[in-house]
């Protein structure tokens, strides 16, 4: 990582690391423990077309958590980075996308889950600063290499389960005068 060495960049990171942690583990604490727990969230992605929707609600859940707790440490960055951009490339595609790009619009648009799939990316391209467990353990995958491992693999994660499990129910057709 380059820089001026004052630390300014590696306090940075963690601020940004540290944030996205946290809304990674919240998100997933919500999945697991909150309102409806693992059977409301599988409820909710069997709704989405996601089936089935109990494995789904586990792999979303324990990506997120994991990509939150990865990102957090600053340890296999681009491996925590390339789980958040799957998981967040799944909930832009199953449920947001449709719903144009403003978070505020009813449905909920894209803009939210593309900065987090943005941002978990952007950060392993950076690296996680001098301040995180890749930097003690010494891992040394240059920065082309940490963004193609995390767009790279979150990105064909994503549509490898959307090809094999993404099931969205149609309406069903109508005819004239109906």
């Amino acid at each position: 990582m380059t820089g001026s060495g004052d630390g300014a960049a590696d306090l940075a990171l963690l601020g940004f690391r540290l944030t996205l942690a946290v809304v990674f583990v919240m998100h997933a604490w919500n999945h697991l423990f909150g309102g409806g727990r693992i059977a409301g969230t599988a409820r909710w992605f069997e709704s989405l077309g996601m089936r089935p929707g109990v494995l789904h609600a586990w792999m979303a859940s324990l990506a997120e958590f994991g990509a939150g707790v990865l990102i957090g440490l600053g340890m296999f960055t681009p491996f925590g980075a390339a789980a958040a951009v799957g998981v967040m490339g799944v909930a832009m595609i199953t449920t947001h996308l449709k719903n144009g790009f403003f978070i505020f619009r009813p449905g909920e648009g894209y803009e939210y889950v593309l900065v987090l799939a943005a941002g978990a990316a952007a950060l392993a391209g950076t690296g996680p600063g001098r301040w995180s467990l890749d930097e003690l353990i010494g891992l040394t995958i240059g920065g082309w290499g940490r963004l193609a491992i995390a767009a790279g693999l979150g990105v064909l994660g994503a549509a490898a389960q959307l090809a094999v499990f993404w099931r969205p129910r149609t309406p069903p057709a109508t005819t004239a005068g109906d």
